[in-house]
């Protein structure tokens, strides 16, 4: 029978403020996309590490806090793909402009998040969000071996991220 450490475990995040609101459109081709439409998305966290002889695996309000700045940064926004091959984006008299295919979208700069990803999806705001989050000083500090991060935007569409040191 193999060993097994009970010392390593699976520490699962996922609050009711871990979310945002927004509104985005996917993009199909060089001329099909979506209408402009919004998503209540949750983000959950998973994060593989040791119980410390304290009896926690690290201080886990710090994860806990990161999360909710990267998703409070993204909430009531009109989120845009800055690296789209399909979308130009620019500013013209106080506006946001987003060029598709022959269309014009006018955003007010106030209301738009320029996100540097291809498509604003389930997939590319998961790799998005654990980018942002593995980058920082403080999610660095803590005692994590395996990190998944998965970002819904309803009961029937998620994705799954995975950040392993």
């Amino acid at each position: 029978m193999p060993k097994v450490s009970a010392k390593e475990i699976w520490l699962d995040i996922h609050k009711e403020a871990h979310h945002f609101s927004c509104a985005h459109f996917t993009i199909f081709s060089a001329n099909e996309r979506e209408n402009l439409h919004g998503h209540n998305y949750s983000v959950r966290a998973r994060a593989q590490c040791t119980i410390a002889d304290s009896g926690l695996c690290f201080n886990y309000n710090e994860l806990k806090d990161l999360i909710n700045v990267l998703c409070d940064s993204l909430d009531e926004s009109t989120l845009l793909p800055s690296l789209s091959p399909h979308l130009s984006i620019r500013n013209e008299e106080g506006y946001v402009c987003a060029d598709f295919s022959d269309e014009t979208m006018k955003f007010l700069p106030r209301d738009v998040k320029l996100l540097d990803v291809r498509n604003v999806s389930v997939e590319e705001l998961a790799s998005w969000i654990i980018t942002k989050l593995v980058a920082h000083e403080k999610f660095q500090a803590l005692a994590i071996t395996r990190f998944e991060l998965t970002v819904s935007s309803g009961p029937s569409e998620s994705a799954t991220a995975i950040w392993l040191p």
